[in-house]
């Protein structure tokens, strides 16, 4: 199924440059990270969140905070994002802006404390549940060259078809669309002029390098339901437990286009479209402890999500030809155009468990300061399926990816009601052994206003992250990628507010 097909899929959807056998040890990556998320306050100070309790954010955050909590709140926030990708191929830049407004948090925490005066270690805590946006997918980018390309498409139909009888090749994928839109064809006859049953080698009449250009357009998101309780012993410990229920929907649309300037191959276009969507379980527990008054401490530790996903896909290809003479069927070639099966089929992702910590000191009413460290193994992640051959995706991600060390840290200092806040955010690269940083650097700020009953929170995120885009892969004779690479300039620009009710 996908998996052959996908052999040419993995590098138009990979926003890094990786090389593996399909493509889904990029969904491994792509839908295991995910950035701290939660309130206008939480996202003012950088995301930073494992110690600070008394915030919606602890819902899906640390749950221990929510036995802070001392009266009931409900909040709803609202965002907009701009992403914007700057792009560069062979020495040629072009961008692309992709807007959205959406409902980041929507959270409830109904709170029972104890009296004051009530006996023993247990002074209550509280029940939260909050819809939370966890990751976003709506993004544009590609390419356009006015410059002659160093390869074609052609040539990785070429070396993928090498070895394919021909009475198997027009099924094989994206290389069997090439195969019947003529752009690769069996050699019959070897170089004794005898004739070939069966071919198992290809080659191409189209000669010279093309122009190249392609667009891809991503949409989708993440989200998340959790459950969630905190609960509050002698103001000291705080221990804190939730379930969180996932859905995610996944959808890339990517046309690429070749034009050659000599013929008899006049332009090719390779049209894919690819929806993913699934649903997913994880467990979190969380611990705040306050050795002294001024200062918490806390930990989390958060289960893989299991995710079980059902994905639909198909493609569709045309080649232009300038009246072309094909011999070997006496035909003459125009326009020429095949479609892939519709390839429906379903598999399952365990993403990596993780690991945070932080501290939380307070400067008396004035504020506080915080920090957070995660620790997260991309390599852990591990795919399962009945409709593939799973192996060479898990043995990638071994492979491909390595363990991160995310860090954040934030400020707020308060002037009677008012509060003004700031933050940053680093996360690390996750790909192993190589010289290009894909890691992503946050940088956010803040302001808000609590009344009686009453608080209203902005935030302002800015993220900043490169990668690697690469079309389809030629390898030379030291196995090394030589087809086209396109870097990208991601900058995602995300406004927030948060509007919260005490009673």
């Amino acid at each position: 199924m996908k998996l052959k097909i996908l052999i040419f899929f993995s590098f138009l959807l990979s926003s890094n440059l990786l090389l593996a056998q399909s493509g889904y040890y990029e969904d491994a990556y792509r839908f295991s990270h995910v950035k701290a998320n939660g309130s206008s306050r939480i996202m003012g100070i950088g995301g930073t969140q494992w110690s600070i309790g008394g915030d919606v954010s602890n819902i899906a955050g640390n749950p221990a905070g929510l036995g802070f909590f001392r009266s009931s709140e409900a909040s709803i926030s609202i965002g907009y994002s701009d992403w914007g990708v700057n792009t560069t191929y062979l020495d040629q830049g072009r961008s692309y802006n992709t807007s959205n407004f959406n409902l980041p948090n929507l959270s409830y925490v109904m709170a029972n404390p104890k009296d004051g005066l009530s006996r023993g270690a247990f002074k209550g805590g509280a029940f939260g549940i909050s819809i939370q946006r966890l990751a976003n997918f709506n993004t544009e980018y590609g390419f356009y060259s006015d410059e002659i390309g160093n390869t074609s498409i052609i040539d990785f139909y070429l070396q993928d078809a090498n070895g394919i009888p021909e009475t198997q090749i027009e099924s094989f994928g994206l290389t069997g669309l090439a195969y019947s839109t003529y752009q690769i064809n069996p050699v019959f006859v070897d170089d004794n002029g005898n004739v070939i049953q069966n071919p198992t080698s290809y080659d191409s009449f189209v000669t010279g390098f093309p122009f190249q250009d392609e667009n891809i357009t991503q949409e989708g998101s993440s989200n998340q339901i959790t459950f969630a309780y905190g609960a509050n012993f002698n103001h000291k410990v705080f221990i804190g437990g939730s379930v969180g229920i996932r859905n995610l929907s996944f959808t890339s649309r990517k046309t690429y286009n070749e034009e050659f300037p000599d013929g008899p191959l006049i332009n090719s276009s390779l049209s894919e479209r690819l929806y993913i969507n699934g649903a997913g379980l994880n467990v979190n527990l969380g611990l705040i402890y306050k050795p002294i008054d001024y200062v918490n401490l806390g930990f989390t530790f958060q289960t893989p999500t299991w995710y079980a996903f059902n994905e639909e896909y198909e493609a569709s290809m045309f080649a232009e030809y300038d009246n072309y003479e094909f011999e070997p069927e006496n035909i003459t070639l125009g326009r020429v155009e095949a479609l892939s099966d519709y390839i429906v089929g379903s598999y399952n992702l365990n993403t990596p468990l993780k690991i945070g910590g932080g501290a939380t000191f307070f400067l008396g009413k004035n504020g506080f300061v915080s920090a957070d460290i995660d620790f997260v193994d991309y390599s852990n992640s591990n795919i399962k399926s009945r409709d593939f051959d799973e192996g060479p995706d898990n043995e990638a991600i071994r492979s491909t990816y390595t363990s991160t060390l995310n860090y954040r840290f934030g400020a707020e200092f308060r002037f009677d009601i008012f509060r003004i806040r700031g933050g940053y955010a680093y996360y690390g690269d996750p790909i192993a052994n190589s010289d290009f940083d894909r890691s992503t650097n946050q940088i956010s700020g803040g302001f808000g206003a609590k009344l009686n009953k009453f608080s209203i929170d902005l935030a302002l995120i800015n993220q900043r992250f490169d990668g690697l885009y690469s079309s389809y892969q030629v390898l030379d004779a030291q196995n090394n990628n030589i087809g086209p690479v396109t870097q990208l300039e991601n900058n995602i620009f995300t406004g927030m507010l948060t509007l919260g009710f005490s009673f």
